[in-house]
């Protein structure tokens, strides 16, 4: 089992990490690269079936958790999902979908599913957005006594991809808080690399401030629970979802340096997305290492 360690001083860092070879292995590669929180997907994502998690490993899972000493672990959900869908089946799969990483977030003693708010095909945006938040609203009132939430992620806006603004998130939240209940259950997760392609400057310190005034203004800072920290491989405004390491993209270690010390963040998880090949083109855990390491050396200049 993972051993409990003194997390350092300074921000959250952590790093999505494979379930290969059983949940409690995520924790293992977590602390392997020296993560104080975790994302995982539960299921394979790009399937609809699933098999149900045994209870065993469940336990084990949240078991090698509290020994890792880990601050956070979110799930995210599969990438099929879409409930702003227009086709009616599609829609309908995706909302139970949806309850159902609910569902197996809460069997693994995870307190938050990040999701995309799914894509508007060939509908109004307008539409698209009332139809996907009612969507989430729907999941989210199924699994009612499941503590999980959901955090409705930033995009790129990459196609017809909603919540590319502050403002159809904003709107989204706006239909989920005004069902019974459901307020508590519902945040965002910030993914940097998509505000990044989504138009929202992250650089000089003045274009932040109006970008997270910005996202107070129309959504609250008090919502944002995680942020996907993702260089990203696309310029400024491109509207392409594309990660790169961290300081070797378009948006710069200058903003990554902003993001990390800004007061506004403080104490908000940050989770890596980024590319783990190392130069043979396999996964190397020095990758998320060095990552990880120069987000600290920020935090500690």
């Amino acid at each position: 089992m993972p051993t409990r360690r003194t997390p350092p001083p300074g921000p959250v860092l952590g790093a999505h990490h494979s379930i290969a070879g059983g949940f409690h292995r995520a924790v293992e590669r977590a602390l392997e690269t020296g993560c104080e929180c975790l994302q995982i997907f539960t299921r394979n994502i790009n399937r609809w079936d699933v098999s149900a998690i045994d209870p065993a490993d469940a336990s084990r899972f949240r078991a090698a958790v509290r020994a890792a000493g880990l601050r956070l672990v979110v799930a995210h959900d599969s990438y099929l999902i879409n409930p702003a869908a227009q086709d009616a089946t599609l829609r309908t799969k995706s909302i139970a979908s949806l309850a159902e990483e609910l569902r197996r977030a809460e069997q693994l003693g995870i307190p938050w599913v990040v999701a995309h708010p799914g894509a508007a095909g060939d509908q109004p945006p307008a539409r698209a957005v009332a139809r996907a938040a009612a969507g989430i609203a729907e999941a989210l009132e199924r699994t009612a006594g499941v503590r999980a939430g959901i955090l409705i992620e930033t995009t790129a806006g990459q196609g017809s991809c909603l919540g590319a603004t502050f403002e159809e998130i904003g709107t989204m939240l706006d239909v989920i808080d005004a069902r019974p209940g459901l307020r508590k259950r519902a945040g965002v997760c910030l993914d940097t690399c998509h505000v990044f392609a989504a138009g929202y400057p992250l650089a000089p310190r003045a274009a932040l401030d109006d970008t997270l005034k910005r996202f107070d203004d129309l959504i609250g800072l008090g919502r944002l629970k995680v942020i996907h920290a993702n260089d990203s491989k696309r310029e400024f405004g491109s509207r392409v979802d594309r990660h790169e390491a961290i300081g070797k993209g378009k948006i710069g270690r200058s903003a990554f340096d902003l993001i990390v010390n800004h007061p506004s963040l403080a104490g908000i998880p940050l989770i890596l997305e980024t590319p783990k090949e190392g130069p043979d083109g396999k996964p190397s855990a020095a990758v998320d290492r060095r990552n990880l390491a120069v987000l600290r050396r920020f935090a500690a200049l």
